[in-house]
C-alpha cells in the first residue's frame, strides 16, 4: 500500500472486533510518531497507550460517552509536553506538531490493516484525571486503534475546485 492508497482507504471506525492489536503493528504505529516532523524538531510530545479494559471504560465517559472508545483494544492519547510556544506564523506549535504525528500514526495503522478514529469530542480535564496527566500537559487529540468491525463508505468530499486557489485567495 502506498501513502495515497492509505489516505484513500482510511475511514473513521466506530465499531471494532474483539481482536487484540499485535505488538509489532503497534510498534510500527508508534515509530511513525517518533519520526514525524515537529517544529524545530523539538518533539515536545508523549503518547499514552491505553490497553487496559477498565481504563478504556473510564475514557468512554471522558469521551462524551462514545462507547467505541471502550470497545477498541487500544486508545492512544496524544500529550503536549510544552504548550506555550507559538510559531512565527502565530499558531501554537503543539497543535500542529501533534496533528502531524497523529496523522502519520493513523496512516501507518491503515497500512497495518487496522482501523482508527480520531477523537475531538472529549473532556480534556477528565482524560487528565483518568490517566494522571499533570495540569501543565495539554491533550489535543486521542484516537482508537483496532480491527474494524465495520466498513463505512467514504463520505462525500468537496471537488478540488472548491478547495484550491491559485496565487491568491479566491472565493467562489
Amino acid at each position: 500500500m502506498d501513502v495515497f492508497e492509505a489516505i484513500s482507504k482510511r475511514r473513521s471506525i466506530r465499531k471494532y472486533k474483539n481482536t487484540p492489536v499485535e505488538d509489532e503493528k503497534l510498534e510500527m504505529i508508534l515509530e511513525a510518531a517518533r519520526i514525524a516532523p515537529s517544529a524545530a524538531n523539538r518533539q515536545e510530545w508523549k503518547f499514552i497507550i491505553v490497553k487496559d479494559k477498565v481504563t478504556r471504560e473510564k475514557l468512554v465517559e471522558a469521551a462524551n460517552g462514545q462507547k467505541f472508545v471502550g470497545e477498541a483494544p487500544v486508545t492512544v492519547v496524544a500529550c503536549a509536553t510544552e504548550s506555550k510556544r507559538v510559531m512565527p506564523c502565530g499558531q501554537y506549535a503543539y497543535t500542529v506538531d501533534l496533528s502531524i504525528a497523529v496523522s502519520f500514526m493513523i496512516l501507518e495503522a491503515t497500512e497495518q490493516g487496522l482501523g482508527t478514529c480520531w477523537l475531538g469530542a472529549f473532556d480534556e480535564e477528565k482524560v487528565r484525571n483518568v490517566l494522571s496527566i499533570p495540569e501543565r500537559i495539554r491533550v489535543p487529540a486521542m484516537f482508537t486503534i483496532g480491527y474494524a468491525g465495520e466498513e463505512p463508505h467514504q463520505r462525500p468530499r468537496k471537488h478540488l475546485s472548491e478547495i484550491i486557489s491559485s496565487e491568491r485567495y479566491e472565493t467562489p
